[in-house]
C-alpha cells in the first residue's frame, strides 16, 4: 500500500475522532446548561408542556454526548460503518435537539416556528440510522470491536 495513501487514512481517521470528541463535549456542556436553565430559569415562562419538551430535548442532546463520547474514545473510525453511525448521531443529535428547543420557545416569543415540526422527526431518524449502522458494524466486526 502506498506510504501517502496509509498517512491519509491515518489522519482522516484522528481527525473524526477529534470532531467526535468535540462534538460530545459540547453536546454534554450545553445539555447541562440548558438542563439547568430549564429546571429554574424556563420554567418561570414556559407553558408546562412546553418545559416537558424543552427538557425531552436536553435529554436526548445529552445521551448523544456519552454515547459520542464512547464512541470517539473506543471505535477507530477505520470503516464507513463507524464514520456514518457517528455522522448520523450528531446531526441526528443536533436536528433534533435544536428543533425541539425552538419549537418550545415559539409561543413566547411570539412566532410560528411549526416548519420546525418536521425537522425533529428527521433527526430522530438519522438517530436511528446512526444506532442501525453501530448495529451493523459491530455484527460484522465482533472479534475486533473493543481491541484497542
Amino acid at each position: 500500500m502506498n506510504k501517502f495513501y496509509v498517512c491519509k487514512q491515518k489522519l482522516i481517521r484522528s481527525k473524526m475522532k477529534k470532531i467526535v470528541l468535540l462534538t460530545a463535549s459540547v453536546y454534554g456542556m450545553t445539555a447541562v446548561i440548558l438542563g439547568a436553565f430549564g429546571a429554574h430559569l424556563f420554567k418561570q415562562f414556559l407553558a408546562p408542556e412546553k418545559l416537558t419538551g424543552f427538557e425531552t430535548g436536553v435529554r436526548y442532546q445529552m445521551y448523544n454526548a456519552i454515547v459520542l463520547l464512547i464512541l470517539g474514545l473506543f471505535l477507530k473510525f477505520e470503516t464507513a460503518y463507524e464514520k456514518n453511525a457517528a455522522g448520523c448521531l450528531i446531526i441526528g443529535g443536533f436536528l433534533f435537539s435544536v428543533s425541539i428547543y425552538f419549537l418550545s420557545f415559539a409561543d413566547f416569543w411570539g412566532v410560528n416556528l411549526k416548519f420546525l415540526g418536521p425537522v425533529t422527526p428527521l433527526g430522530g431518524l438519522l438517530m436511528i440510522i446512526g444506532w442501525f449502522l453501530l448495529f451493523l458494524f459491530f455484527l460484522k466486526n465482533r472479534p475486533n470491536v473493543l481491541k484497542i
